[in-house]
């Protein structure tokens, strides 16, 4: 019996002792524990770090392996979190490091390639680290698997990388890259996985990347590339995706580029690329593409039927954005299911004879397709010449586009050649010509002066040019104009001076609510006590024909969430007058600021659920002119003291005076008008900086922001302390630690923890907003979606197993706030077959200066109102699964 228990006893301690690490290496975890700040629960003191710390392992009494991912700081640590690992240095035994997604601001010191000679896989992703990358790192001979996707590092990339030999999976995207693409990169030859993509990188791509034999993915997206796509990309025989999207690449597609034997996704959206497509392109039967994005660029001509031909496996199709034509080919060549195809805003023309029913959905909006639309959900057919359809093009503009092309156009469908006149009809025709001609020149110069007789001499309200224009709501091919009823009664009423002057009591100064740009806002009182506003409008301090465009527009929109337009004075030849109903609580600027007023102590906070309420109502607004009205229009003034408030706290969108449509939209009457203003930093109103929507997406972005932090006047300014501030605060805002949330938000408020995740979702939101690349944005209607719905933001898997990282063709941001779209295929394949880049990523660092992408600077490209494809369609799920099974 004594020997069996020393038996146990001396097999009890050779088991502890055998997971004793050196005192050398024991004290160096302590260090880091403390330097990091580590909580008790996740590394106890007293207890062995091999066994009982959390993401420590060990082999053969070393430690071999820290992952960070997922541990607790103490407080002290959550407010200032540091690169401080400087005891990493004494683990020579070392082969991984993983701090994805645990914040680790500061650069990566030097001595990390120096000392950490055995490393194996090193994943610094999402761990806000800042700086330039060491040339150091080249030295991790070893090194197998590296990923410092979503951080914040800066300067250009080491020709140094180039040592790595070992390495496979290579992934630096979502970074500040600049300068070139480093040769060197080509030399480590066992790569199979390269992403370079979202950062500022330009130049050439190089064509030593040719040599890659064993590469599977190269994503190259989201830069500034430029010059034509090299040959020698034909050489990459194990590529499964390539993803060249948003460059400014030129010339054309390689010919043989998609009969690369196992290449099944390709995507070169939103580039400079040009010509026809080579029919050599599509000649391959062993084709295993199953992505193709083609979109916004100048490519022209037919499609090769040999593109077509591939829908037998082709899930996504997404050619929109060029100058393709042609009447599309036979339903034959349509015969997957479930297939999303994009064909928009092309050159397309003739009957739909193929079947739409297979496809999951088709875009065939902004050609000229005609005869009788497609009847099925999931078809966009808008702004085609298609019979008895709303929002279809005019009759003017397809009987011009099917004559120039030797066709006969009847609005029914009907498409004959055009038959040449006879010679001896000629002169009959000239006769015709002629009468018709004068007397639709007569027609014209009677409307002319009639309509300068109405604006002259005040024609009644309701009979401007474009009051009988009605917002429509997309989305049904027979939808008849949706009509929102005014929450005034009556018409609109023409006041008199004498009647302005006795309401403002002579514009007494006590009755100033404020000084806007386009003119004074007093308060008034009309007879019978009705509280109104009244916009005094000097015409000889603004555009001429500025306030007409806002009557235009008041009388034309009336939504619940736009500010109700009771009436006008146009009698004074010098001062306009325009007449708005009083919102009680004034507006968002003056609610805040009257929160951070210490002295107001009769001041009620404004709690964090009217505030939640206010942005979507808010939302709803912007909503409503973005995707609900015809032309789309674009706010151009979202700020705080935009957003006015009724007595229950309902959102009244004003500051309507620089709404414009949006650019790229047909040039109607409303166009036109708009396209005379100019915004406040005298930028034409017609410019890209403005006119698209992602403008106000990022403005209502900073909104968002006000609300959450309590900060007041972000919204309103964009100088340099604006930029300074969202440069500290968002690196704060992350999908993984809602505690680094509570940092930031307002102090005034009294939340639980509910409410705190509340405040975390919509700080996810406006980050989002806040993307520095305005095609990355969210569109409105997304944004809402998410506000109504916050919790989905950061608790259900549908949400979190969305990548929030937006890149090419592959994700929008919205498409976080949908919760239905797949993982991106990009995602890093390590040592072990798993992706390294897990769901709920942090949201893009966003705190870069003086960039030329930068929305702060003023100046955005003018593809800013491009959309990706993914913002349309789905990505199918059968697309992951084939990649994942070839990249295995």
């Amino acid at each position: 019996m004594l020997k069996i228990t020393l038996f146990f006893f001396f097999l009890f301690f050779y088991s502890v002792l055998s997971n004793q690490i050196s005192n050398l290496e024991h004290k160096a975890l302590l260090d880091l524990r403390s330097s990091l700040h580590i909580t008790a629960k996740n590394w106890p003191r007293k207890s062995n770090p091999c066994t009982n710390w959390t993401g420590i392992h060990c082999n053969n009494d070393k430690v071999v392996g820290i992952k960070l991912t997922g541990l607790r700081r103490i407080h002290k640590g959550n407010m200032s979190p540091q690169f401080s690992v400087d005891s990493l240095a004494n683990f020579t035994h070392l082969t991984s490091f993983n701090s994805s997604g645990f914040v680790l601001s500061g650069p990566i010191p030097d001595w990390f390639g120096q000392k950490l000679t055995q490393l194996k896989q090193l994943d610094l992703s999402s761990s806000s680290i800042l700086g330039s990358l060491p040339s150091s790192l080249g030295s991790l001979s070893n090194l197998d698997f590296m990923s410092l996707f979503n951080n914040s590092i800066t300067g250009t990339v080491p020709l140094e990388l180039g040592k790595l030999s070992s390495l496979r999976v290579l992934d630096l995207s979502w970074n500040s890259f600049t300068g070139e693409i480093p040769s060197s990169v080509s030399d480590i030859k066992n790569l199979s996985v390269l992403d370079l993509s979202s950062n500022f990188l330009s130049g050439q791509i190089p064509v030593e990347f040719g040599s890659f034999l064993r590469l599977k993915l190269l994503n190259l997206s989201n830069n500034s590339l430029s010059s034509y796509i090299p040959s020698e990309i034909l050489n990459l025989s194990e590529l499964v995706e390539l993803d060249l999207g948003y460059n400014y690449l030129s010339g054309s597609l390689p010919e043989g580029l998609l009969r690369m034997r196992n290449l099944s996704k390709l995507l070169v959206g939103n580039n400079e690329l040009d010509g026809a497509l080579s029919s050599n392109l599509f000649t391959s039967n062993d084709s295993v593409l199953v992505y193709i994005n083609l979109s916004w660029n100048r490519f022209e001509g037919k499609v090769p039927d040999g593109l077509w031909s591939l829908s037998d496996h082709l899930r996504v199709l997404d050619i929109s954005g060029n100058n393709f034509t042609g009447v599309v080919s036979n339903s034959t060549y349509f015969s997957v299911t479930g297939a999303s195809y994009n064909l928009s805003n092309n050159l397309f023309y003739g009957n739909v004879t193929f079947d739409v029913r297979s496809f999951q959905s088709i875009d065939l909006s902004k050609n000229y397709f005609q005869g009788l639309a497609p009847d099925k959900s999931g078809v966009r057919v808008m702004d085609n010449c298609f019979t008895g359809l709303l929002n279809q093009r005019s009759l003017d503009d397809c009987s011009k586009f099917y004559a120039d092309r030797g066709l006969g156009f009847v609005d029914g469908g009907i498409q004959t050649p055009v038959k040449r006149a006879s010679k001896g009809g000629h002169k009959r025709l000239f006769v015709m010509v002629g009468v018709f001609g004068g007397v639709g020149v007569l027609m014209l110069l009677a409307l002319v002066i009639l309509l300068f007789w109405k604006v002259c001499y005040g024609g009644n309200s309701n009979e401007r040019g474009i009051s009988n224009v009605s917002p429509v709501v997309e989305g049904g091919n027979n939808q008849a104009p949706v009509k929102f009823s005014r929450d005034t009664s009556g018409s609109i009423e023409s006041f008199t001076y004498d009647q302005i002057l006795k309401a403002t009591s002579n514009f007494n100064e006590t009755d100033l609510i404020k000084n806007g740009h386009t003119g004074d806002v007093f308060r008034g009182i009309l007879e019978g006590g009705v509280t109104v506003v009244i916009k005094r409008v000097n015409v000889h301090h603004i555009e001429k024909e500025t306030y007409k465009l806002e009557l235009d527009l008041l009388n034309w929109t009336t939504h619940h969430r736009l500010v109700p337009f009771l009436g006008h004075c146009l009698d004074h030849e010098n001062e306009k007058f325009l007449v708005y109903k009083y919102m009680p609580n004034g507006d968002l600027f003056n609610l805040l600021s009257r929160d951070t007023d210490l002295e107001d102590e009769n001041g009620q906070s404004l709690d964090w659920i009217t505030r939640l309420k206010i942005a979507t109502g808010a939302a709803e607004g912007l909503v409503y002119l973005h995707h609900e009205c015809n032309p789309p229009l674009v706010h151009r003034d979202v700020q705080a003291s935009s957003i006015l408030l009724d007595d229950k706290f309902e959102v009244r969108l004003g500051s309507l005076s620089d709404v414009c449509a949006q650019e790229g939209d047909s040039q109607n009457l409303i166009t036109k008008f708009f396209r005379t203003t100019k915004n406040p930093e005298g930028e034409p109103a017609g410019s890209s900086f403005t006119s698209c929507s992602t403008y106000d997406v990022y403005c209502f972005g900073k909104v968002l922001l006000e609300l959450v932090t309590g900060k007041v006047g972000v919204s309103h300014l964009d100088d340099a302390s604006t930029k300074e501030w969202l440069e500290k605060l968002l690196p704060f805002i992350t999908i993984r630690e809602k505690e680094l949330v509570s940092k930031i938000v307002d102090p005034s408020l009294i939340i639980d923890d509910d409410l705190l995740e509340e405040m975390w979702a919509v700080a996810i939101v406006a980050k989002a907003c806040l993307h520095p690349r305005p095609s990355r944005r969210p569109e409105m209607r997304r944004v809402l979606k998410a506000l109504e719905n916050p919790f989905k933001v950061v608790r259900e898997g549908s949400f979190n197993s969305i990548r929030l990282r937006n890149t090419s063709s592959r994700r929008s941001w919205s498409a976080a706030f949908l919760g239905s779209w797949n993982h991106s295929s990009q995602d890093s394949i390590n040592a072990s077959g798993q992706t390294s880049k897990e769901a709920g990523m942090n949201l893009k660092q966003l705190g870069r200066v003086g960039l030329s992408h930068s929305i702060s600077s003023g100046n955005e490209h003018s593809s800013s109102c491009k959309r990706s494809s993914s913002e349309i369609f789905p990505e199918p799920q059968d697309t992951l699964d084939i990649e994942r099974q070839d990249m295995s």
